[in-house]
Formats: structure tokens, C-alpha cells, sequence
């Protein structure tokens, strides 16, 4: 299950949020099945840009190491999706970036079994930071 798509059903637990304000919260909401090339186009901030927001966001001590990088659309927004890496540490740091305005829009912990069970397609919720 995808970062934000989990953000959105945390929010859904919340009386009075719904699943829309994580969409509407961003500034780009790309075409559904819209191909690499159309999103990169789509895309306003730079990997550079969206990359040093996302490092500046965690704030776990230590030196940190992008584990992976990816523009992508989730929950109907286009974002650059960060896997943050601490040396020493054993979670991984989950930061969401605008792909439009550069803000960030979710930062989520996820331990090395969340991580797991993620890649096998099972889903636990992560923590937020």
C-alpha cells in the first residue's frame, strides 16, 4: 500500500477528515494512468530541490542516505516519494514532497517489518514523525 494512500485512511479514522483533504492538500493531481514522461513534464520542483526538503525533514540525528527516490502519483497527486535511511538506525524515514510547490506533505517512520511486509503487498500503518 502506497505512503499517502495509508495517510489517507489514518484520516479516515479522524471524524470529520476525509480521504479528499490529502489530494486537495496538493498542488498538482496528475491524470489517472498517466505515464512517467507525462508526470515528469507535470513536475515543477526539481529531484535536487524535492531531495533536500526531504533530507531537511527528518530530523533524526545521523547521517542520512536516500534509500530510494521516485516521482510518482499517489492518491491523485503528484508528489516525489523519499526513502530516508539513518546510519545506525533500523527505520526508515518515508517523506512525501509536493511535486508542485516543494512543501512537504507527509513524513512517516516505517521499521525494517513494515518495510517487508510493504514489498510483499501487505500493509501496516506507519508512525507519523
Amino acid at each position: 500500500m502506497n505512503r499517502l494512500l495509508q495517510a489517507a485512511l489514518v484520516l479516515m479514522i479522524v471524524p470529520g477528515v476525509s480521504c479528499t483533504a490529502v489530494a486537495a492538500g496538493c498542488s498538482i493531481q496528475p491524470p489517472k494512468h498517466a505515464s512517467h514522461q507525462q508526470l515528469a513534464a507535470l513536475a515543477k520542483v526539481s529531484k535536487t530541490n524535492a531531495t533536500r526538503t526531504a533530507l531537511d525533514a527528518v530530523k533524526q540525528p545521523g547521517t542520512k542516505r536516500i534509500k530510494s527516490a521516485e516521482l510518482e502519483s499517489e492518491n491523485q497527486c503528484l508528489i516525489w516519494s523519499f526513502d530516508i535511511g539513518i546510519a545506525g538506525s533500523k527505520v526508515t524515514h518515508e517523506v512525501a514532497i509536493d511535486a508542485g510547490t516543494g512543501t512537504v506533505l507527509s513524513a512517516t517512520t516505517e521499521t525494517a517489518a513494515q518495510e517487508a511486509d510493504e514489498l510483499r503487498g501487505e500493509s501496516k500503518p506507519a508512525h507519523g514523525t
